[in-house]
């Protein structure tokens, strides 16, 4: 491997130093590329801190969705761009089954009660658009509840961003193998295995049928107002300066 002057510079470095040391055999271009990681990290979570002070100072509102592949990063990309920014002005919110009350509500109801107030940034680890790919892949919503909300989501999404709140809709993607990978890692891990559901592995095996519905819902909700955007995240470090980049550019205006 032929190393530039500023890689030397890099691994010579007090960051760099501990990630050669992190391991018992020494892997100078994975160490090279993790210190490359953490430097960008660094550096683009001070601009979310600049991002988050606007937001404040404005008394702008702004959602951001996580959506994606179970194990696709979804929650370790969140906790990258949450960790240095103030959390009195942040909430990320991660909604468990509705109840028997909530399944009787309007199905946006209780996603709508978790907005933002001026000032405030709110993360989203999965959305209302479990029902456009999840709930219909695994049976847990009826033909007729799907198309609804299909009919409704668009509109939804455009009233509340034209009374001035700024949605960010991030797609974490995977492949099969690397998802299979994955799930193998936290099986095999007693710290991690807590992670893997008997439903995580139900869809992985209806991959086929999620991928269905993943088409169907970037073809009817992927707007000019509301787009997605894909983020390829089988190197979750790459992943995460990807949607972190992504934020910062969709969010430079405020």
């Amino acid at each position: 491997m032929e190393l530039s002057q500023e890689d030397i510079k890099l691994l010579n470095s007090k960051m760099g130093i501990k990630k050669l040391l992190s391991n018992n055999n020494v892997d100078i271009a994975k160490a090279l590329n993790a210190t490359k990681y953490d430097i960008r990290l660094k550096k683009l979570q001070e601009q979310l801190i600049d991002l988050q002070e606007r937001v404040i100072k404005k008394n702008e509102k702004v959602v951001i969705l996580f959506e994606g592949r179970d194990s696709a990063g979804k929650g370790g990309a969140i906790r990258r761009i949450a960790s240095r920014i103030n959390p009195r002005h942040f909430r990320i919110i991660a909604l468990p089954k509705p109840t028997e009350e909530e399944q009787g509500q309007w199905y946006f109801q209780r996603y709508i009660n978790h907005f933002p107030n001026p000032g405030e940034i709110v993360f989203f680890d999965r959305s209302w658009y479990n029902r456009a790919v999840v709930e219909p892949a695994m049976d847990f919503c009826t033909d007729k509840q799907y198309d609804e909300f299909m009919q409704q989501i668009n509109p939804f999404e455009k009233m509340f961003t034209d009374s001035g709140i700024t949605l960010i809709k991030l797609y974490f993607s995977i492949t099969k193998e690397e998802q299979a990978k994955r799930f193998e890692d936290l099986r095999s891990n007693s710290l991690k295995k807590w992670k893997l559901s008997p439903v995580d592995l139900r869809a992985h095996e209806l991959w086929d049928t999620f991928t269905k519905y993943e088409k169907e819902m970037f073809a009817k909700t992927d707007t000019k107002d509301c787009p997605w955007k894909i983020i390829e995240a089988n190197k979750k470090t790459e992943a995460r300066i990807e949607a972190i980049e992504y934020i910062l550019e969709q969010t430079k205006h405020l």
